[in-house]
């Protein structure tokens, strides 16, 4: 087995190609490095340089490498379509500039679903013509990504947005064909959402292309479910705690690895709102330290 762990911007709090809150790109590349990873995704396409002359030293004095990219954008939205299509090609560029295989895509929150994260019963639902424009957004792109760059394309649930709960997510899997499109798993996203993430990976392993590591503190998700609190906001309040202090049970989430004999990188991506202080080195490092104990 060759599993590879890499970070995340989003582990530092960014969500946005730009923010007067957010630490620099160079400072969260140096911390990445410090906190014992070798490998890093994008983040939002406009974060870090897209221009491969300048990443590509910057990644290297630091024995880096680009493991993926995320299109985090409102795949939900028929008037976003735009914006969708130009941050795909984007990120699609920048992946093969840099040799990376994994494109991932999400789709991001939506009002209509943000009262609604952690409630499946409670969640308004497209309809049938709704969904199936929606869909084939998402196959789209993923078509885009598998035929015109080369990549593996992995879709994401997201608390929030309209692919959140296992049913949503396993209907989308039966409809658009598993040559464009696998899973990227959250482990963190699924369990916010109300399900068993081991179950899932039992049901569904052949066709998780690639994994991000997350963690959910059962008290705050009890308490943000509870009380309808807003994605970012839930962030800023920890529901997304360090690797091993949470629900998600990650020695099963290894052996349902090592037992499919899968092999790359698995990303560790702890969300957290860059408003709020925080420790998100210490946190880096906490988390590696972590799945090194656990014999990742």
């Amino acid at each position: 087995m060759t599993i590879k762990i890499g970070n995340a911007p989003c582990s530092w709090g960014i969500e946005f190609p730009s923010d007067p809150a957010y630490p620099t790109w160079q400072s969260v590349l140096d911390q990445c490095a410090q906190a014992g990873y070798k490998g890093i995704e994008l983040g939002p396409i406009g974060y870090l340089p897209e221009d491969p002359a300048v990443l590509a030293p910057e990644l290297a004095k630091r024995g880096l490498e680009i493991i993926g990219g995320v299109v985090f954008r409102a795949f939900h939205d028929p008037a976003k379509w735009d914006d969708v299509l130009d941050a795909s090609h984007r990120t699609c560029k920048a992946l093969t500039a840099h040799g990376a295989q994994h494109l991932v895509l999400i789709d991001s929150i939506s009002p209509r679903r943000a009262p609604t994260a952690g409630r499946a019963a409670e969640a308004e639902q497209m309809d049938i013509a709704e969904w199936t424009a929606f869909r084939d957004r998402l196959a789209t792109i993923a078509k885009i990504g598998t035929e015109e760059y080369g990549l593996t394309v992995g879709i994401h649930a997201h608390a929030a947005g309209f692919i959140d709960f296992e049913p949503e997510l396993e209907r989308l899997l039966d409809e658009v064909d598993e040559s464009i499109l696998k899973i990227c798993f959250d482990t963190g996203h699924h369990s916010y959402a109300g399900y068993d993430p081991i179950a899932f990976m039992d049901r569904h392993m052949d066709r998780i292309s690639y994994m991000h590591f997350k963690d959910i503190d059962p008290l705050v998700k009890a308490d943000v479910v509870a009380n309808r609190t807003g994605f970012y906001k839930a962030c800023g309040q920890g529901i997304f705690c360090n690797l091993g202090k949470g629900d998600v049970d990650f020695p099963a989430v290894r052996q349902r690895l090592i037992d499919a004999g899968f092999e790359g990188w698995c990303t560790v991506e702890q969300d957290c709102d860059p408003s709020v202080p925080g420790t998100p080195l210490e946190d880096a490092r906490a988390n590696r330290e972590y799945l090194q104990s656990i014999g990742f």
